[in-house]
């Protein structure tokens, strides 16, 4: 099919900015070619596509690079609006900004909270951090609320934007010493249902894959 020469996707299997453009064209019905990036020698194509971060997730469309998973994911949607079952983005303008604002501070409080969260000892930063994490967890579950999805009946770009950190969720009772299903019922209840759509459920790596890989990367930082 055209789709298949038409869309390239960069990435890196772990990456949850990787993992949200692979749900929306999974969401879209798009067929793209997937080229896994080692990122302690990035190819050619991806320091020429993203000169400027020089990181992955970059979509290729007919060869021109769209960086940043978020701008990624938008992209996609207003590219394809026929695509898939519902748009990714509501119609209403001040829900779209609601969503790109959680979406927003997903992004700078919940993955980078965890990040480093991830590269810490035991100790008074440590739990600082966790603190900092459980809080914006919290945060994010009172705006989920009692709704089956962040955009309440549908799958969109929040959705899209936290589910691929589900798969950390398991990590967090090693490294962090908290249980994400205990202390926030609402929010691990949500993860479940977001697994059962097949683009989420084709797309998320196995958890315990992706605890092996963070307990790795913390023994050869010294932390574990």
């Amino acid at each position: 099919m055209a789709a298949e020469k038409e869309l390239k996707l960069l990435g890196f299997w772990i990456s949850p900015f990787n993992i949200r453009c692979r749900i929306a064209l999974a969401e879209k019905e798009l067929e793209y070619e997937y080229k896994e990036e080692n990122l302690a020698e990035k190819s050619e194509l991806l320091l020429k596509s993203n000169p400027v971060h020089k990181k992955i997730p970059v979509l290729l469309h007919h060869g021109k690079p769209i960086c940043e998973s978020l701008i990624i994911v938008q992209y996609i949607d207003e590219v394809f609006p026929s695509r898939g079952k519902a748009p990714l983005l509501p119609s209403d303008p001040y829900a779209r900004a609601l969503a790109r604002f959680w979406a927003d501070f997903i992004d700078k409080k919940t993955f980078d909270c965890a990040i480093r969260l991830s590269r810490l000892r035991k100790g008074e930063e440590r739990e600082e951090t966790k603190k900092e994490l459980t809080e914006n967890l919290r945060t994010l579950e009172a705006v989920l609320g009692e709704n089956k999805y962040f955009g309440g009946e549908d799958f969109g770009l929040v959705d899209i934007a936290l589910v691929p950190f589900t798969s950390w969720f398991y990590s967090f009772e090693s490294f962090a010493d908290f249980s994400v299903e205990q202390e926030f019922p609402k929010l691990a209840a949500w993860g479940k249902r977001c697994l059962k759509r097949e683009s989420v459920a084709q797309s998320l790596p196995d958890p315990k894959k992706v605890s092996e890989f963070i307990s790795s990367r913390r023994k050869k930082l010294g932390v574990e």
